[in-house]
């Protein structure tokens, strides 16, 4: 596949997801819930091996997926059994067939944000012209983490107290979630991205250096991302209806609270995220000239 391919299957990929997202919010009766969750967490999966091969091998990503999944499978069925690292919780039918407590859909939704999570850390802090240059090894995967875990503040409550897609047996101050739940998740997907960096700092072949050719590259990503958090956001104007629900310990809550104190978090989280990746993609030069050939020839210089 030829690089303006892949450019325009991104693309396409984009779009789809950002009409998915929108018909969710807007129009919730559209699409059975399911098939809407699958297209949530699969569209991002397919995007991380599509997008993912103009600047990494296939199996760079055949290993981040493989990391990915191991990880956060083992935390998460840890966590099930003994409370550690995200507390006592337990996932119900609602995401559909499960990997031993886990339900499948879970590990390819690590992948995907996981990812775009991975992506526009690499915006922030310039690593666009060198792959993890100095520190970056650690701060890549920190930033990153940090990313990561904005999405899950900004949806955990709609998706555990709400939806009851998991339920957290002991309760939690955030509506039903409790304080270990997000340092959990910041521990588990610090240990995938971390691994994932010391695999890439550990290639020693010339491939390693190919670049993307534009801005489009990056902005691909930060909008993936940035839908994410507008398609929670849009809750609050969507979900006008109030409501009192009860968390597995008996505690109420009030749904309309959930669901504009979850908004405001994506807005200052992740969509603040996406706006700082956009200032730096403009501070990009308009082509990245960076091929392989040239890395050859400077190594042959050497």
């Amino acid at each position: 596949m030829t690089k303006g391919q892949i450019n325009t299957l991104s693309w396409i990929l984009v779009a789809i997801f950002t009409v998915v997202n929108l018909v969710w919010r807007l129009v919730p009766d559209a699409l059975p819930p399911l098939v809407v969750i699958a297209l949530i967490t699969l569209l991002p999966f397919v995007f991380v091996f599509v997008h993912g091969s103009v600047n990494y091998r296939f199996r760079d990503m055949l290993v981040f997926v493989a990391i990915a999944l191991v990880v956060s499978n083992i935390f998460e069925n840890m966590s099930i059994l003994t409370g550690f690292p995200f507390g006592h919780y337990y996932y119900t039918d609602g995401l559909g067939p499960k990997l031993f407590l886990v339900p499948i859909l879970i590990g390819p939704a690590y992948i995907g944000t996981g990812y775009l999570s991975w992506m526009l850390a690499r915006v922030i802090l310039g690593g666009t012209k060198q792959r993890l240059p100095g520190f970056s090894i650690l701060t890549v995967p920190v930033l990153a983490s940090f990313l990561m875990v904005s999405w899950d503040l900004s949806f955990d409550p709609i998706a555990s107290t709400i939806n009851h897609n998991w339920i957290w047996e002991q309760g939690g101050n955030y509506f039903g979630v409790p304080f270990s739940n997000f340092m959990g998740w910041f521990l588990t997907v610090f240990v995938f991205f971390q691994l994932f960096a010391l695999y890439l700092r550990g290639r020693q072949n010339a491939d390693a250096q190919v670049q993307p050719v534009s801005r489009e590259y990056w902005l691909q990503a930060v909008v993936f991302y940035g839908v994410t958090a507008l398609g929670i956001t849009l809750n609050i104007m969507t979900q006008t209806t109030n409501a009192i629900i009860a968390d597995a310990t008996g505690v109420l809550w009030q749904t309309q609270d959930i669901y504009v104190v979850s908004g405001l978090v994506s807005i200052f989280t992740m969509i603040a995220f996406t706006v700082l990746s956009l200032m730096k993609i403009a501070e990009l030069p308009t082509a990245v000239r960076n091929t392989v050939g040239q890395v050859r020839s400077a190594l042959n210089a050497k």
